[in-house]
């Protein structure tokens, strides 16, 4: 999938907010907040339940990645997430 694409349909499904579960939230880590090496998916299956993690790790930037674009939306599909929430910026280690 196109890069561009993949950060499109990743943005309109956060732009929706909250709408119940399951839901899906992605936050991004790196060195400094210019660079995003790793990208942490969590997913919660409903209200109360415990919260599945999945980590991608990158030598250059992770939101620039489109394999890793791409996967984020496989995901996104693939758990029929109702609500997809991103964590703004970028977490220093």
């Amino acid at each position: 999938m196109n890069l561009d694409k993949a950060k499109k349909r990743i943005a309109k499904q956060i732009k929706k907010g909250f709408k119940g579960y399951p839901q899906i939230c992605l936050e991004y880590f790196g060195e400094s907040v210019d660079c995003a090496t790793e990208v942490v998916v969590k997913l919660k299956l409903e209200e109360g339940a415990d919260v599945l993690e999945e980590r991608f790790n990158s030598k250059a930037d992770a939101r620039e990645s489109e394999v890793i674009q791409s996967a984020l939306v496989k995901i996104i599909e693939r758990t029929q997430a109702v609500s997809v929430e991103e964590i703004e910026g970028v977490s220093v280690k």
